[in-house]
């Protein structure tokens, strides 16, 4: 049995052809598409009483403070290494402080779901950088999965295409983040650092806190305090704080770490599923039978991509 510490090694990496892929991955998956995806009607529940740096800016600072925190208990090495600042700071700032500002400010201008799906784009934009910068192997099963995955999000995105027209800046708010965060993908796999995963985590969280705590100071108004929030907006951003920040961060590292980019790119598709799903069922919603064809389509797209592997205990 792994201890908590072997969980949070370093960033030990798999060769990028590789196609053995330790159980542990599929687990990890499972629990990031869940979390991340119920997160987005979360997120538009938080939003109704919370500016979005301030409320960005208290998820990103107690989650550095969180995984700084289990670092230290467990006797992990928190500093960064001289040479090693400069990549970490260029991550940091596509991969956590872009995403967060575009993100969240276009999700207060589109619905939970919708915004979900133009986000989860990303796996288009890191497929395509993986084979252009990174030289991942193009075959037929990752353009395959890629493929059914797209048309996954089209058929999904379909049916909402003049609401998206609505908010022309929404979406495009959206596009550009998915493309940030498939930038510090490519980032983290073309310069992996030596610090423990949690560690990394921690220290991408404490650099994009910065600009944006300025941020909410400088040009938004209201207070800091939680103590001004209504149960369930306060309940979201502690639900934020503990799974998609603390948890799904450090997994995400995870399995970027451990998996070739088209796979860590590709298993995301099921995150705008779970949003699109969940935000009917949180904001009542009701679908459609494109969004269950979508839902096999993306399912269809994670089994091109995951089975049939090899699996490593």
């Amino acid at each position: 049995m792994h201890s908590f510490r072997s969980v949070f090694m370093t960033q030990s990496r798999l060769p990028e052809s590789t196609t053995v892929l330790p159980n542990s991955v599929f687990g990890l998956l499972a629990a990031l598409s869940l979390f991340w995806g119920f997160n987005w009607p979360v997120m538009k529940i938080v939003l109704s009483e919370m500016a979005p740096l301030h409320f960005r800016a208290w998820c990103l600072g107690m989650s550095a403070i969180g995984l700084f925190a289990l670092a230290r208990y467990n006797g992990f090495q928190v500093r960064v290494p001289r040479h090693e600042w400069r990549p970490l700071v260029l991550i940091a700032i596509f991969n956590q402080a872009a995403w967060n500002i575009l993100a969240v400010h276009s999700i207060e201008m589109m619905d939970s779901g919708r915004a979900a799906i133009l986000g989860y784009t990303m796996p288009i934009w890191g497929m395509l950088l993986g084979f252009w910068v990174l030289k991942e192997q193009v075959t037929r099963r990752k353009l395959f999965g890629l493929a059914l995955g797209v048309a996954g999000i089209l058929l999904l995105l379909a049916g909402e295409i003049n609401a998206v027209g609505r908010s022309p800046l929404g979406a495009m708010l959206m596009v550009l983040a998915a493309m940030s965060w498939a930038v510090g993908l490519v980032m983290i796999k073309r310069w992996p650092l030596g610090l423990p995963l949690i560690s990394f985590s921690a220290w991408q969280m404490a650099i994009a806190f910065v600009p944006i705590w300025l941020g909410a100071v400088l040009i938004e108004s209201g207070s800091f305090s939680l103590l001004t929030l209504s149960f369930w907006p306060l309940s979201g951003v502690i639900y934020n704080v503990i799974f998609p920040f603390i948890f799904c961060n450090w997994a995400w590292m995870k399995i970027v770490t451990l998996a070739p980019m088209g796979v860590s790119s590709l298993s995301t598709l099921m995150v705008p599923v779970i949003g699109v799903f969940s935000g009917m069922l949180v904001l009542g919603e009701r679908p459609g039978w494109n969004d269950y064809a979508a839902l096999l389509l993306v399912c269809a797209s994670l089994g091109t991509v995951l089975f049939p592997i090899k699996t490593s205990k």
